[in-house]
């Protein structure tokens, strides 16, 4: 199946779905077919903040009418943060969207996770990634502002500082301390500052199970009623 990318929110996490997605179909042996269409975060962002899903619903649904052109057969959209109009999208999309929420929830439930913590942007936080979770609890930092600001500043960047590092390293260990018994990347740019690092507890990069579920599309080990949220065939 031809997958489709709407990428550059943030530039970082773009490029980490690349890379698991063609090192994922090289070890099962099987081409990839990929096209990925840019959009700019900073336009997001401001949507985001001002609540404009349907703003944003109109811009991603240009991008995935080209994708459509260009071959592609479903589309996911490479932001935890950028979901925060995911169904707005699907009513104006012309093809199914792959959620990066949906599969979580399942996710932490089969792998024995009852309470987990939650890093990210401060809608993804304060939403407790968009209510979603139903069989687990989440626990969020105190400062959510604080937090979700730090990340769209690393995210827009593209890159991350020491100094960024040590924060997040250090508020995932307030979530544990909390009661989390693992800490969630719920923030696709958060590879970055986490980067396969021993931090000394648990930590679920919610990029990496979204990437599962494409790479399952993308070979036939799965089919689009299994994991797409409306949108057109």
């Amino acid at each position: 199946m031809h997958i489709g990318l709407i990428g550059g929110i943030g530039p970082a996490a773009t490029i980490s779905y690349y890379q698991r997605l063609t090192s994922a179909m090289r070890t099962v042996g099987e081409p990839l077919e990929l096209t990925i269409v840019n959009t700019e975060a900073s336009t997001l962002l401001a949507n985001n903040l001002a609540g404009d899903a349907a703003a944003q619903a109109r811009i991603y649904a240009k991008l995935i009418d080209r994708l459509k052109t260009a071959g592609a057969e479903c589309v996911a959209i490479t932001s935890l943060g950028g979901h925060f109009c995911f169904d707005e999208t699907v009513a104006l999309s012309a093809l199914p969207l792959v959620s990066a929420v949906s599969p979580l929830d399942a996710f932490f439930a089969a792998n024995g996770f009852e309470t987990v913590g939650l890093l990210g942007t401060g809608v993804v936080m304060r939403t407790q990634l968009y209510g979603q979770l139903e069989r687990t609890k989440a626990v969020t930092p105190q400062d959510i502002d604080g937090v979700g600001t730090a990340y769209t500043d690393m995210a827009l960047a593209g890159t991350c500082t020491d100094e960024q590092r040590a924060f997040f390293i250090a508020e995932g260990r307030k979530l544990i301390d909390a009661g989390a018994q693992a800490v969630v990347l719920a923030g696709t740019d958060l590879n970055l500052a986490f980067d396969g690092r021993d931090v000394g507890y648990e930590v679920i990069d919610a990029l990496d199970i979204h990437v599962d579920v494409l790479v399952a599309l993308a070979t036939g080990r799965a089919t689009l009623s299994d994991h797409s949220v409306g949108g057109s065939a």
